[in-house]
């Protein structure tokens, strides 16, 4: 009969890598062609004028100019001009 528990790692506290999500740019900000501006899952922000969508749901900016943050209906429009 063993008089000590088995030493085995745990299955517990386990945390994935965060994957840094958020707004890169804000509004009012110079950014240049191909700056990521937001990095989201799935659309909280919509692409606007000068702005591309990414497979993974980025909008980065294709024109040089100021980030706008603009609000259309129940959607936010990111528009670089």
């Amino acid at each position: 009969m063993a008089h000590k528990k088995g030493g085995s790692t745990t299955k517990k506290n386990r945390d994935s890598i965060s994957k840094r999500l958020g707004v890169k740019k804000y509004g009012g900000e110079k950014v240049i062609s191909g700056n990521i501006i937001v990095r989201q899952k799935g659309n909280k922000f919509y692409p606007g004028e000068g702005t591309r969508q990414g497979n993974d749901y980025t909008i980065f900016a294709v024109t040089s100019g100021k980030v706008f943050f603009k609000k259309k209906l129940s959607k936010t429009i990111i528009q670089v001009s």
